[in-house]
């Protein structure tokens, strides 16, 4: 069933179902993986790996950059642009459109998609630091 609920609530009901079998679930084997192979790796070179997470989390990138140049680029063609799609009935401002919004909506999807696993990845590196501070 379709859900506006988002991935957590979508993981909760999957773990829901599989009520003893939650080892084997494969977002939870994934998030071991991730976890087990930065367990693997000293403190000093994790914090580094820690800063630049936190750099590519919080950085600007190039996605965020051309969504918002993109519409200044077009209303600076914006006459040049008109005249080409809309001369003499022509439909090709359909295909513009699709084609703009579907490339927008991707690079959207994908930017916030890398973003949250970028946070993912800082947690896991966070809790094994700070096990690791507890330790000394």
């Amino acid at each position: 069933m379709f859900s506006f609920r988002g991935d957590a609530h979508k993981l909760y009901r999957q773990l829901r179902k599989a009520n003893y079998n939650l080892a084997e679930n494969k977002h939870l084997v994934e998030i071991a993986e991730i976890e087990a192979f930065y367990s693997g790796i000293e403190s000093s070179i994790l914090q580094k790996i820690y800063y630049r997470m936190t750099k590519e989390k919080n950085g600007s990138g190039i996605i965020p950059i051309l969504i918002t140049s993109g519409p200044w680029l077009l209303l600076l063609f914006s006459n040049q642009i008109q005249s080409f799609l809309f001369k003499e009935g022509s439909f090709l401002w359909v295909f513009f459109v699709v084609i703009y919004i579907s490339i927008l909506t991707i690079s959207v999807v994908l930017h916030f998609h890398e973003k949250s696993w970028a946070a993912v990845h800082m947690e896991i590196i966070q809790d094994i630091l700070e096990e690791r501070g507890g330790e000394s």
